[in-house]
């Protein structure tokens, strides 16, 4: 269970590096709010997966989520460059993370 509230935590961190874009100085209280609970949820959820995961393992796979996630936003949204390489690196830190998954 603890993976599973470690990859929700994952998810949590994309909602708040979105929300990020938003909160113009912390002046757009809704995407601010957004931005907050997020990162509350995303922090508690590497927290507590954290107590069963070496914390080395567990930060390691959300902070991979959170950054693969983010650039696959950003690509899909935010019109930044979707080249080959790109790609590949993405799928390269995917393979660590499932490979950190497998070994722990």
């Amino acid at each position: 269970m603890a993976w599973f509230y470690l990859i929700l935590g994952g998810f949590f961190e994309v909602g708040f590096t979105t929300a990020l874009r938003y909160v113009e100085g912390f002046r757009n209280i809704p995407w601010t709010l957004a931005f907050l609970v997020s990162v509350a949820l995303s922090m508690g959820l590497l927290e507590y997966a954290a107590r069963t995961i070496p914390m080395g393992t567990a930060y390691a796979v959300w902070g991979g989520i959170g950054a693969v996630g983010t650039v696959i936003v950003g690509m899909a949204y935010f019109d930044e460059p979707t080249t080959t390489i790109r790609i590949l690196l993405i799928l390269g830190i995917v393979a660590c993370i499932a490979a950190l998954k497998l070994t722990a």
